[in-house]
């Protein structure tokens, strides 16, 4: 028998998705090399915009045309925030986002049966759903889902609906997975979770998980998936001056460059106090690549606001900046403000902060051209050897015969082009 996992949206889905091919895989099934040659297709979707609702739609649509035959499985966000609708795709198993890790005891249910099976929570408080890998196929660098939901309620957001209310991985559980996957050839670890700063287990936050996890010596990066500007109180910034295994990158959320907008999306900080936390990092690490996501025409912002916060992201020098035009979901705050954007506006608006984001990126990674750098090696899709420096920039390894995946290296950086850091390879770091 063989299966397909067809994976949308964060490193949080990559999590569940890579925990449900294992669960196959451990169960003697063979993963399909295309969707037409499974027997059974397991979708995790994206209800981050309507655009990753969509697309989740259209590939379910796409797959039950190409594979009529095949037993259709439909989890995630997506499905959380409609799965009413969802009901008229013909879909065989619809799954919640609380009881991912039951997906294949429902799958053998509905073997038995044959009858549609529909598992749905609306309840927000919810327990930490269990789930625990001991390798990252697919990939060097192995994530860790520490946490699940959010209770920030975000003007614009409806990951909070949709997730479910703050909760966190035990704290030893995490611990024992980290020694599993670093046994099983995993050098860099990455804490994900969708509001992952806000970390706790009996006690035990986000730096005493970070703290125990680099006392393991066969882990040498570990990276954060994302953490919000008020989370980065004195005690982290202790670890991050102190713990070197912890990675020369952040990514800190800003959404808004103004006071007004963050205001009204209901963030919990004006740009004074980002300003002054990301210019603390900075002491701490110079060299650090802050990169961010921000959102652009959200109900209320002007032409004028908008500038403000192309000025805003100008000044703090983002790495790189992940830009998404404000999408209306329902039941949030947002979507029945008056004060609307445009589509035509948020395309040019858009346009306008990719390219202030593509010239910063530009200057960020120039300045490390001609330095040398450690790289633990992966294996592209196209056979080339490519990496990712501590402080997240992708290097392509031009000399690169006898480097396999996972070797951690020294490269000296040459040249960049817009797709790639070219670098050259100097020597393995054990050597």
């Amino acid at each position: 028998m063989k299966f397909k996992i067809v994976n949308f949206g964060c490193k949080v889905n990559t999590y569940e998705s890579t925990y449900l091919e294992e669960v196959f895989l451990q169960n003697n099934y063979i993963e399909a090399s295309s969707i037409e040659d499974a027997n059974v297709i397991v979708i995790n979707t994206c209800s981050v915009t309507n655009v990753a609702d969509s697309k989740c739609k259209k590939m379910i649509r796409r797959i039950r045309r190409e594979n009529n035959s095949a037993v259709i499985i439909a989890t995630g966000c997506s499905v959380q925030n409609n799965f009413e609708e969802y009901k008229n795709f013909g879909i065989d198993i619809l799954v919640d986002n609380f009881h991912k890790s039951e997906i294949f005891n429902l799958y053998n249910e509905y073997l038995k049966t044959k009858e549609k099976i529909y598992k749905h929570d609306s309840n927000r408080k919810q327990v930490f759903e269990k789930m625990l890998l001991d390798k990252f196929t697919k990939h060097t660098r192995a994530f860790i889902k520490i946490q699940d939901g959010c209770d920030n309620f975000c003007s614009y957001c409806v990951i909070p609906l949709v997730r479910g209310s703050i909760r966190s991985k035990n704290f030893d559980d995490v611990i024992s997975e980290a020694i599993e996957l670093s046994n099983n050839g995993h050098q860099e670890i990455v804490l994900v979770g969708i509001h992952t700063g806000s970390y706790n287990s009996d006690g035990k936050d986000l730096v005493d998980l970070i703290n125990e996890i680099s006392k393991i010596d066969k882990i040498k990066n570990i990276r954060i998936s994302s953490i919000e500007i008020t989370e980065l109180d004195e005690k982290f910034m202790d670890m991050l001056k102190h713990n070197s295994k912890v990675v020369d990158h952040l990514h800190v959320p800003l959404q808004s460059g103004t006071d007004e907008i963050l205001k009204v999306m209901n963030r919990k900080y004006d740009t004074k106090y980002y300003e002054n936390k990301i210019n603390l990092i900075r002491s701490i690490r110079p060299d650090i690549n802050i990169t961010t996501d921000v959102i652009v025409g959200h109900p209320y912002e002007t032409e004028e606001l908008f500038d403000q916060t192309l000025d805003f992201c100008n000044k703090i020098g983002f790495g790189k900046i992940h830009v998404f035009p404000y999408s209306v979901r329902k039941n949030t705050a947002a979507s029945i403000m008056p004060n609307q954007v445009s589509e035509i506006d948020k395309k040019k608006r858009s346009e306008k902060l990719i390219r202030l984001s593509d010239i910063l990126m530009d200057k960020y990674e120039n300045k490390f051209i001609s330095k040398e750098m450690e790289v633990i090696t992966e294996i592209n899709h196209n056979g080339d050897v490519v990496g990712f420096t501590s402080n997240y920039i992708k290097v392509f390894i031009t000399n690169s015969d006898g480097l396999t995946s996972n070797n951690r290296v020294m490269v000296k950086l040459i040249k960049r082009d817009k797709d790639f850091v070219y670098a050259e390879y100097i020597r393995k770091v054990d050597e």
